[in-house]
């Protein structure tokens, strides 16, 4: 009998009455393959993994996150709780060390959903692993995290989340947003005035394949790692890298992903996207609990595998290397940096408009972030929807000196109700979120 080097935890949840459309690439049938791979290959007999049942996340779960509209309550399903609900029981088995590492294989996703939720995006309304990280921070105290999105499409959501938290590194590589949604994450996104430089992109371009994926993981993400010495690291694990994906244009292979996972070491993998769901998420799946088990993951080949699917041409190759150089330059240089930027500013505003893809809603929003000497400063967030809502967000981070607490606190009794549809204050240092 095979026996695990590495106890490893695995949550599966597929959300068999969730489902935007029947025929949509974000549907139950996504998990369902993975699950008769799972049986075939005798996954649940193997000593030392052993299979968690999902808890159901509460609405203060995601309030420590999100300014949800209207209310947590209307805006997310019953699915929606329980896919974030199996990541925080995958954490938590970590962390009270029943096992060494677990992998949440849950949905819906999450990565691309903001701070501030009008609807779903990018097939995602709630954002699982910032909503798991901060529920086991409250359980557990303060931890330094790092979150490394391996899904092909940028993990905007997230970076919006800990824009301005230095204690949450964020790497994420992904296709070029130049050719792929959402359009964003580019190496020049460095973070806020409190975390610049903690916010990474690796923006890859089409045809990448495994061995440009193994580089970045060399040249970048493990030199930083090594330097930032994070004491958690969480894999958003996003599929849709694969060479048979039908929303992007890369060539990882399973093997690949199992390898990034094996080097990379995550203490928590999490699913996100990834819609070749016949012939690329079973055997990617299945790779990745062999590799994170620390057991042999050689023989796991898709049906359709050869080398050419994995190549990627010299000037691919070339462009890699480039930009990593210029990415680890900025690691390099990033107190420097935010110190050119920042000196003597009090706030830092910024101006963005957000689409809401699948429910059709474009926002307008405007992000202040108080300059503070002795924390990260009090968050603001006016944001409008055409749709006719109007909001106030008020955040007060978990290190908040008292100065900036009372104005959070300050702002959030004084503004005038009728200015806004829904007020709402995220007061982490009491984990308290009231909203009128």
């Amino acid at each position: 009998m095979l026996k695990a080097k590495n106890k490893l935890g695995i949550v599966f949840f597929p959300a068999f009455d969730w489902a935007i459309s029947p025929t949509h690439p974000e549907r139950q049938e996504r998990l369902l393959y993975t699950q008769d791979q799972i049986f075939e290959e005798g996954i649940e007999d193997i000593e030392g993994i052993k299979f968690f049942n999902p808890i159901v996340a509460t609405p203060k779960d995601i309030k420590r996150v999100h300014f949800a509209v209207p209310t947590v309550e209307k805006r997310l399903t019953e699915s929606h709780f329980i896919s974030v609900g199996g990541a925080i029981k995958a954490m938590q088995s970590v962390m009270n060390k029943r096992v060494d590492k677990a992998f949440a294989l849950i949905r819906p996703p999450g990565h691309h959903a903001h701070r501030v939720v009008y609807g779903d995006r990018g097939f995602c309304v709630v954002n699982v692993e910032a909503v798991m990280l901060e529920r086991i921070r409250q359980e557990f105290g303060d931890l330094k995290v790092a979150i490394i999105d391996t899904d092909c499409h940028h993990g905007d959501g997230t970076q919006d989340i800990y824009w301005n938290d230095k204690n949450t590194l964020f790497i994420s590589f992904h296709q070029d947003g130049r050719t792929l949604y959402p359009g964003t994450g580019f190496i020049d996104e460095l973070g806020g005035p409190s975390a610049y430089g903690y916010n990474i992109n690796i923006p890859l371009p089409p045809q990448t394949g495994d061995e440009g994926f193994e580089y970045v993981l060399d040249n970048v993400v493990m030199p930083i790692l090594a330097e930032y010495k994070p004491d958690i690291i969480i894999n958003s694990a996003g599929q849709d890298n694969h060479y048979s994906d039908p929303l992007a244009s890369m060539n990882f292979s399973a093997r690949g992903y199992a390898k990034l996972n094996e080097r990379l070491s995550p203490d928590v993998a999490v699913l996100e996207g990834g819609y070749s769901i016949e012939g690329a998420l079973p055997y990617i799946n299945v790779g990745i609990i062999l590799a994170m088990a620390g057991l042999d993951y050689s023989q796991v080949i898709e049906p359709d595998f050869s080398p050419d699917k994995v190549s990627q041409t010299r000037q691919v190759t070339r462009e890699i290397e480039r930009l990593s150089a210029e990415i680890i330059t900025l690691w390099k240089h990033r107190a420097q940096l935010a110190e050119q930027k920042f000196k003597g500013k009090k706030y830092v505003e910024n101006h963005r408009q957000v689409y809401y893809d699948t429910d059709n809603i474009l926002e307008n929003q405007i992000q202040k972030f108080k300059v503070c000497s002795h924390c990260s400063g009090v968050n603001i967030i006016t944001s409008s929807s055409d749709k006719g809502a109007k909001i106030l967000g008020i955040t007060i981070p978990r290190d908040a000196c008292k100065e900036c607490q009372k104005e959070g606190h300050d702002l959030f009794e004084n503004t005038n109700k009728n200015k806004f549809t829904n007020i709402y204050l995220q007061d982490r240092i009491n984990d308290e979120y009231p909203s009128k």
